[in-house]
């Protein structure tokens, strides 16, 4: 059965192309289409037009100023904006708001904290980054030094974050920290809500190979949270933690295929104008990325219909994030080599990502695929590494041996 084209969803996603045609400019061709001060203008007021016509978290509690759909839905959705090569997350922060904070919080804060929190992540008046990586933890989730101890009705937080996508434009973080020291590594932590805009939270961008600062890290010297601002229970953070990865690893599965074959259908335009499209070896590249693609659409769908049936995600989640952080790295590298010597040198109109799968109108000159090239490394990277992904799967899908730990590592 293909979960995708069930009578009710349907209808519903006739009903977004229905908003998109009503809604859009004219002439639209795709958020790449656009120049970075025309995106600059567009973006916050295409939030507010989600907002307004219940187009965010629509599979979130109508209590909670959700929508109420379902998953499938929300699969619809996100599909039909990417064909139309608008975002449905507008802001830089809103991917850690809908797809990691907010279904954590979902999952396992406290009703006080759902009717807090929920509601404000909806109208942007939270804006969150995420605060799990360390410089000296590497991909060892548990090995973390950032601390917390409760002080009368506040955490008070030391320690250092890094890796913040969009860190400089949120105000709240959520943040993986040791609160009991006592306790072994693993067991020892829990996740914290914690407001950035105060003297003890200090936020310092990170430039990057691509020239950009899209990354932050964050230094918090004895910042405050209130005592009710922990997920979960104290001690639980690990538990917590991965859940939220697991969301992470899946945020948008059921459509994120498309993305890919966008970007698939811009590189057999780019084949066709180097004239190489009757090219054996560049035919069987192709190939393989086509068939790639198709199989994360499939692998998307399975994530789906796990979610559909009320699965919480768990380590499974780390097949598709392996499976589309090598894949962009191997079609990325594929546009380079059909560019030639173009791609040593910076030219032409650049892309619309920051990181992630261009959108729908994003130019097809070296600058764009160059920066596409050097973010695409990054996705083999951030949210677990591929190393940390396959260790994942052999030890916990697929009950292999553990991989072997010196005294003291990770638990």
């Amino acid at each position: 059965m293909d979960l995708a084209s069930t009578p009710r969803t349907e209808a519903f996603r006739c009903g977004v192309r229905r908003f998109l045609a009503e809604h859009l400019p004219p002439g639209w061709r795709g958020l790449g289409a656009l120049s970075v001060a025309e995106r600059a203008r567009f973006t916050p007021r295409w939030r507010e037009t989600l907002r307004e016509h219940g187009y965010l978290g629509v599979a979130w509690p109508e209590e909670y100023g959700g929508a109420g759909l379902s998953t499938l839905e929300q699969s619809a959705l996100q599909e039909e904006f990417v064909r139309a090569g608008v975002p449905l997350l507008p802001l830089p922060t809103d991917p850690f708001g809908f797809s990691l904070i907010g279904p954590t919080i979902l999952r396992w804060g406290t009703e006080e904290q759902k009717r807090h929190f929920i509601p404000r992540i909806l109208s942007g008046e939270h804006r969150w980054v995420q605060g799990y990586s360390e410089p000296d933890a590497g991909s060892d989730l548990f090995a973390l030094r950032t601390s917390a101890r409760l002080v009368d009705d506040a955490w008070v937080v030391n320690g250092q974050k890094v890796w913040q996508t969009a860190g400089d434009s949120a105000n709240w973080i959520f943040v993986l920290a040791r609160t009991e020291p006592s306790a072994a590594r693993a067991r020892g932590l829990s996740l914290l809500l914690v407001p950035i805009e105060q003297p003890g939270v200090e936020v310092r961008p990170i430039r990057t190979l691509t020239g950009e600062a899209e990354f932050c890290e964050v230094f918090f010297t004895d910042a405050r949270t209130d005592a009710g601002h922990v997920v979960g229970a104290r001690g639980d953070g690990a538990k917590v933690a991965l859940t939220l990865l697991g969301y992470e690893r899946g945020a948008a599965s059921g459509a994120l295929y498309a993305g890919y074959r966008v970007e698939l259908e811009r590189l057999i335009e780019l084949i066709r104008s180097r004239g190489l499209d009757a090219d054996a070896g560049v035919r069987r590249r192709l190939a393989w990325c086509w068939s790639k693609v198709e199989i994360l659409r499939v692998l998307g769908l399975k994530t789906l219909a796990s979610v559909q049936a009320g699965a919480t995600p768990g380590p499974e989640s780390s097949i598709l994030k392996l499976y589309a952080a090598e894949y962009h790295a191997r079609i990325t590298e594929l546009a380079l080599d059909l560019l030639g010597s173009d791609a040593m040198v910076r030219s032409g109109d650049p892309g619309a990502a920051k990181i992630g799968v261009d959108p729908l109108g994003t130019p097809n000159s070296p600058s764009a695929w160059q920066h596409a090239f050097l973010t695409a490394r990054a996705g083999t990277i951030y949210g677990g590494s591929s190393q940390i992904q396959r260790t994942t799967l052999g030890e916990q899908v697929l009950g292999l041996p553990r991989e072997p730990r010196p005294e003291g590592g990770r638990t």
